[in-house]
């Protein structure tokens, strides 16, 4: 059974915002992020206010930004979108601030990378919904209070730690974590986008696709557009078969792991017998920089179960050298027994 073919948008210069949902019933998954904005939204829109300010943090690729679209859709405003790197002045976010509209969502995505003098300018806007300037230096510096419109602050970041206490405490209509995808969900995420490519693509090959998306939309999004243009060199049908070909040349293994996943392991147990190894070892051996290691490719190797983290530093689990295909050391079958 194929996923049903429509005719492909008019305008794919996007293709990521093509893909993005526009509606709740078309974004999968989150169910219980879903729930409590369907009731935060609707209390708001009965008392005919602003909804409360919102976060949104988890890992990349889940869905912040899209979360933030569809809030501004439901209750019919403007959304000024910018990020934390972008706002590098007080006049900055004075500017942003200033030409809001009453009700107006103004969206902040990797808040956690806002600096810290912003941050301050910050709270009163988002708690009084004013905002302090001081004019001029030295004794003759003055204050002035400018009033602010009614508006909602959505942020989004992947590093919720990074976030200062007060600033997380500002954000009273509630801070939410968003979770990796089921397997079948990733395959309706396939499904949908598959269709609104145009593209005709076997179940079987939306499950292949699923299986290797590491849990996360844009992943699974990213090796269908791949896919797609695979089996379009080589005029075929985006098949189970093509789809194998197409991952197999990406680098990208049954579990979802890179090359680079897959590097790391290998050296872990490969060179160092399983570990305990340190990070800065790893890095090294790798010629890779030790935060790309540690934030991009450990999560998922831990999720998965390939991977442990000790205080004498990253060892190798059983798994992971069952996927490697290397024979368990005997003190390690020893402890099977």
């Amino acid at each position: 059974m194929s996923t049903p073919k429509q005719p492909p948008p008019e305008n794919l210069s996007f293709l990521d915002q093509t893909l993005r949902p526009l509606t709740w019933g078309e974004y999968i998954g989150q169910q219980h992020i879903k729930q409590n904005l369907h009731i935060l939204l609707k209390a708001a829109s009965e008392r005919k206010h602003p909804p409360e300010h919102l976060l949104f943090y988890g890992p990349p690729g889940l869905g912040k930004t899209t979360l933030a679209h569809l809030i501004a859709k439901e209750t019919g405003v403007q959304m000024k979108t910018t990020s934390g790197p972008a706002i590098e002045k007080v006049g900055d976010l004075a500017s942003i601030l200033t030409n809001l509209s009453s009700g107006d969502i103004l969206f902040i995505d990797e808040i956690h990378r806002l600096n810290k003098t912003i941050e301050e300018v910050l709270y009163p806007a988002m708690e009084s919904g004013v905002l302090d300037i001081i004019i001029g230096k030295g004794p003759s510096a003055r204050t002035i209070q400018l009033e602010l419109p009614a508006f909602t602050l959505i942020a989004a970041t992947t590093r919720i730690a990074l976030l200062s206490s007060p600033l997380r405490s500002r954000f009273s209509g509630g801070t939410f974590r968003l979770d990796f995808y089921s397997e079948e969900d990733i395959a309706k995420i396939i499904a949908r986008s598959s269709s609104l490519l145009g593209v005709d693509t076997e179940q079987s090959a939306i499950e292949e696709i699923s299986k290797r998306s590491r849990f996360t939309p844009r992943t699974a999004n990213y090796l269908l557009k791949r896919c797609r243009d695979f089996a379009q060199v080589n005029k075929t049908a985006l098949s189970l078969d093509s789809v194998r070909k197409a991952l197999s040349l990406l680098e990208i293994d049954e579990l979802g792991l890179t090359a680079t996943d897959r590097k790391i392991l290998d050296i872990i147990v490969g060179i160092f017998h399983g570990g305990p190894v340190g990070l800065n070892t790893i890095a090294t051996a790798l010629q890779e920089d030790e935060a790309t290691i540690e934030e991009v490719n450990e999560p998922y190797l831990m999720q998965i179960g390939l991977l442990e983290r000790t205080r004498q530093g990253r060892v190798a689990t059983n798994k992971a050298y069952e996927h490697l295909g290397y024979d368990l050391p005997s003190e390690r079958q020893e402890k099977l027994l």
